[in-house]
């Protein structure tokens, strides 16, 4: 047995020598393959890292570049805020400019709400539909519950009711989820479906009891109105 076990040891550094000149064969033999290989993942990697530092920096022109625009938009010049003037670009510029930065994501929100604002329904939705929406409790539902009661002015308040909805559970907050949820009643009710809004409306009594329109007696209005 000790001689067995001992003949084991023995044998255990040529047992590794054939398996190292096996892998020194297979490598010789697949050299060419394995260097491709190797060659496309450091092609990758680097590529990765790359382009994330490109990103970065094309996304900090880009924030500096929408400055202009952002500023129209607050003063209401919305089709300057959407074509740009002068040496100041545009959201459409923006967007096609820096394309797959998170400003120019930012600058589809933008367009999307200043095409609201001039009534050009279609290219508003489509905006913000392109618009991706980010992990937040404000902002992303209120693009959503814009782009909700963009589809109800186009005349789908179903999608539109469905829409408000998504933003209000979105949010998850007292401050604009009541809001949003009033609205899809609203449409609710102009539907005839009254039983619907009345659900909703008693959701944000007891659910969004510290939100104001909670504490007033607004929601008591809606919840009478809806019932009868």
């Amino acid at each position: 047995m000790a001689k067995n076990k001992q003949q084991q040891v023995k044998d255990e550094p040529i047992a590794l020598d054939v398996q190292l000149n096996k892998g020194e064969a297979f490598i010789e033999k697949n050299w060419k393959k394995i260097a491709i290989v190797l060659g496309a993942i450091i092609v990758i990697v680097v590529g990765i890292y790359s382009y994330k530092h490109y990103m970065a920096a094309k996304d900090l022109e880009a924030q500096k570049a929408i400055a202009g625009a952002q500023t129209a938009f607050a003063q209401q010049q919305y089709e300057q805020s959407l074509k740009g003037e002068g040496n100041m670009k545009g959201f459409l510029k923006i967007i096609d400019e820096f394309s797959g930065t998170e400003t120019a994501n930012l600058a589809k929100l933008y367009a999307g709400l200043a095409y609201a604002k001039t009534d050009k329904t279609d290219e508003a939705i489509k905006m913000l539909e392109d618009f991706s929406a980010q992990d937040d409790d404000m902002v992303s539902p209120a693009a959503i519950a814009a782009l909700g009661n963009l589809y109800v002015k186009k005349g789908d308040s179903e999608k539109g009711i469905k829409t408000l909805i998504k933003a209000a559970e979105e949010a998850d907050n007292e401050a604009v989820s009541p809001v949003f949820l009033l609205q899809a009643g609203e449409v609710y009710e102009s539907l005839g479906q009254n039983d619907k809004a009345l659900e909703l409306y008693n959701k944000i009594k007891k659910q969004y009891f510290r939100n104001p329109i909670s504490q007033s007696q607004e929601i008591d209005m809606y919840i009478e109105r809806a019932t009868k």
